[in-house]
C-alpha cells in the first residue's frame, strides 16, 4: 500500500489543520508532484468547516489540567477523528473527486497541552505535546491512509515539535537573494525567516506570541459570546491604543526569551486574558480601545520579533501574512505602521496569488507526503533538534 503510493508520480493528499483559535477545520486536498528540490504542488480545493458549537465546547476544558481528565481525553479523540474523517469527505466531493481518487491524509490533529521545554524531575530531558483526532479513525472511516501526530518525532531527538510549517516554506517561498518574512497569524502568531541565498539549514522560525487569540477572546468576553472574532478589525478600528495597558502588556518575559521558542495558550490563556480584562474594568477603557490596545500588541510583537531576532543578522524585503490575522484590516494597518520604519513591504498570501486559509492545511499534506516517502520533513535548524526527524504516525485502512 505505501509502496504504491511512493511509486506514484503526481500524488493526491488531503492536509487537515485546526488551530488554538479551536475556530474549525482546514482541509486542503492538494497535488503534489516535481521533486524535493522543485516540487509542484497545486491546490485543487479548500474548505474550511467550523467546529460543532457543542464539540467545540467540550474542546475547551481539555486546555486546563483541572478539568481534562483522561476520559474527556479519550472521547474527544475518537470524536475529533469522525469529524476530521468528515471534513475530508466534504473537500474531496467539493473538487468533484471521490475518496479512491485520494492517496493520503495528513492531519495535524488539535493541541491540548505543550510543552516544549525539557523537564528533568525524574532523570530523563523530558518534552512533551498533545495532539487529538485519531488517525485510525480517519482512516478507517475514509479508506485513505492517514499520517497525524507529527510533532512528538521531533521533540523525541530533543526538538520543540514546533513549528512546523516552515519546512513547507521552505520548499514553497523561498525566493534568491531576498530575505522573506512569512507570518501566520492564527492563535499564536508565528514567523519563519527564509534568508535569500542559504540553504535549508539557514530557515529559521519561532512563534513571535499571541496572534488571535487574545483578540478573540476579548472580544468573546465583551459580547458575553455572541461573537468569537472581531471581523475584519471592525470593532478595533472605533478605538484609540492605550499606551499604558500596551506597555504593561509587552512586558511579558515572552517576549526576549532566547531563540527557539515556541507558545500558546499555556501562557496566553484565560488567565492572561482575565489580567486585561481585570486593567479595563480598573481604568474605565472603553471595549473598542480594549480592541484596538490587543490588536497592537499583536502587530508590536511582530515587528518587535523582527528587531530583535532578524534585523541584526539580515533586511528583509517583504512580510507575508497568512492564517485568519490576514483578514484583520485594522491589524494589517498597525503592521504596516510599525514595520514602514524598517522598509518591509506587508502583503498578504493572495497578494502573492497563494491562500492564506489554506496556507498551512497544504502544509500538513506536504509533510504526510514527506513522511510516507520516508524523507526528513522538519528542518532541526527552526525546532532546535538534535536531528531531522521523520515526523508522522501512520494508520492504515482496514482491509475491505
Amino acid at each position: 500500500m505505501l509502496e504504491e503510493i511512493r511509486k506514484k508520480q503526481v500524488r493526491r493528499v488531503v492536509g487537515l489543520m485546526s488551530g488554538t483559535s479551536v475556530d474549525g477545520i482546514d482541509a486542503a486536498l492538494v497535488e503534489i508532484g516535481g521533486t524535493d528540490e522543485a516540487p509542484e504542488v497545486r491546490l485543487l480545493a479548500f474548505e474550511d468547516r467550523p467546529w460543532p458549537e457543542e464539540v467545540r465546547e467540550q474542546i475547551f476544558p481539555l486546555f486546563r489540567p483541572e478539568t481534562a481528565t483522561v476520559d474527556k481525553i479519550g472521547y474527544m479523540n475518537f470524536l475529533m477523528g469522525e469529524i476530521y474523517a468528515q471534513s475530508v469527505v466534504s473537500v474531496v466531493e467539493k473538487a468533484g473527486l471521490t475518496l479512491a481518487d485520494v492517496d493520503l491524509i495528513g492531519s495535524h490533529g488539535q493541541t491540548i497541552w505543550h510543552a516544549p521545554e525539557p523537564c528533568e524531575k525524574d532523570g530523563f530531558p523530558v518534552r512533551f505535546t498533545v495532539q487529538i483526532g485519531e488517525g485510525a479513525v480517519i482512516a478507517a472511516r475514509t479508506g485513505v491512509t492517514t499520517v497525524s501526530d507529527f510533532r512528538v518525532a521531533d521533540m523525541a531527538v530533543g526538538g520543540q515539535g514546533a513549528p512546523l510549517v516552515p519546512f513547507s516554506e521552505y520548499m514553497l517561498y523561498r525566493r534568491p537573494g531576498e530575505t522573506i518574512l512569512l507570518q501566520n497569524i492564527g492563535g499564536i502568531g508565528n514567523m519563519t525567516v527564509l534568508p535569500g541565498d542559504e540553504g535549508p539549514e539557514a530557515v529559521y522560525a519561532f512563534d513571535t506570541g499571541p496572534g488571535n487569540m487574545i483578540i478573540d477572546a476579548v472580544v468573546s468576553a465583551l459580547t458575553g459570546g455572541e461573537k468569537t472574532y472581531d471581523a475584519g478589525g471592525a470593532m478595533a478600528s472605533e478605538g484609540k491604543v492605550d499606551q499604558d495597558l500596551l506597555a504593561m502588556l509587552q512586558q511579558d518575559a515572552y517576549y526576549t526569551m532566547p531563540l527557539p521558542k515556541t507558545t500558546g495558550r499555556e501562557r496566553f490563556g484565560v488567565q492572561y486574558v482575565d489580567q486585561i480584562l481585570d486593567y479595563q474594568r480598573i481604568h474605565g477603557l472603553s471595549n473598542a480601545d480594549l480592541l484596538a490596545t490587543v490588536t497592537d500588541l499583536t502587530a508590536w510583537s511582530i515587528a518587535d520579533a523582527y528587531a530583535r531576532y532578524v534585523l541584526p543578522k539580515r533586511q528583509a524585503t517583504e512580510l507575508v501574512v497568512g492564517g485568519g490575522g490576514s483578514y484583520n484590516a485594522t491589524l494589517l494597518g498597525f503592521l504596516r505602521e510599525r514595520f514602514a520604519p524598517y522598509g518591509v513591504k506587508v502583503l498578504t498570501q493572495e497578494d502573492l496569488g497563494w491562500s492564506s486559509d489554506a496556507k498551512e492545511a497544504v502544509a500538513f499534506a506536504i509533510l504526510a507526503d514527506c513522511c510516507v516517502r520516508e524523507k526528513p520533513n522538519v528542518l532541526p535548524g527552526v525546532t532546535g533538534a538534535k536531528a531531522a526527524a521523520i515526523m508522522g504516525k501512520i494508520s492504515l485502512p482496514p482491509v475491505r
